[in-house]
């Protein structure tokens, strides 16, 4: 079962992403994850795409994918994969698709976790964070026990700049141009299923459920 996670920054389909791989006891893919662990094993496409990114250049597609296929390749992955974070743009999953056609394989199912701007705003903005073990919380859905303070280590709670309403509507502005047509991309391969994402995560996950 080859899965792929669509939706908006803060749609909550990192969360789906991971109850998926625990449920189906299949590995969580993200891009992110993958980029970091070949940098930090010096492997030679980690060497290579760090070369980009220490110039402040996006990673090329081709290069992505061959990232990406190198870690879905390994043993782990043999009965499917949840990919969360990639692809973001059509011409990545038209690279994608090419190179899992090569295998003799594709991608069996697109999720989208479909959310309203106006509620990820106000979802986003809700968020604190400690800097200083990581903990992360919610002003109404997920509060410390004190006010403003982490109930872990006790440390002052932040509202990260990725989190500033402004910041998130300039997210959301770049996931409609570049990202959103995807939705398109997949309905037309007839693998596009969509799951209300403004219910309780819980429910959410059971029409993912549903679905697989």
């Amino acid at each position: 079962m080859k899965i792929i996670m669509l939706g908006a920054p803060g749609a909550g389909k990192g969360t789906q992403a991971k109850m998926i791989a625990e449920q189906y006891k299949i590995p969580h893919v993200s891009t992110g994850d993958i980029f970091r662990a070949n940098i930090k094993n010096g492997t030679e496409l980690g060497k290579e795409a760090k070369k980009y990114m220490d110039e402040g250049k996006l990673v090329p597609d081709e290069l992505t994918v061959r990232i990406l296929l190198d870690r879905v390749a390994q043993s782990d992955c043999k009965d499917g994969y949840v990919l969360d974070g990639f692809p973001r743009t059509i011409p990545q999953a038209e690279v994608l698709d090419a190179e899992l056609k090569k295998l003799g394989d594709q991608v069996d199912v697109a999720i989208n976790v479909d959310v309203p701007d106006e509620n990820i705003v106000g979802r986003m903005s809700g968020r604190r964070a400690c800097l200083k073990c990581g903990a992360t919380y919610h002003i109404q859905a997920l509060p410390p026990k004190q006010e403003g303070i982490c109930d872990h280590c006790g440390s002052e709670l932040v509202l990260r700049d990725d989190d500033k309403p402004e910041t998130v509507k300039k997210r959301l502005e770049v996931y409609h141009q570049q990202t959103q047509p995807l939705i398109e991309y997949y309905s037309g391969k007839k693998i596009l299923q969509t799951v209300d994402g403004t219910q309780d995560a819980k429910d959410v996950f059971a029409a993912i459920e549903r679905i697989l």
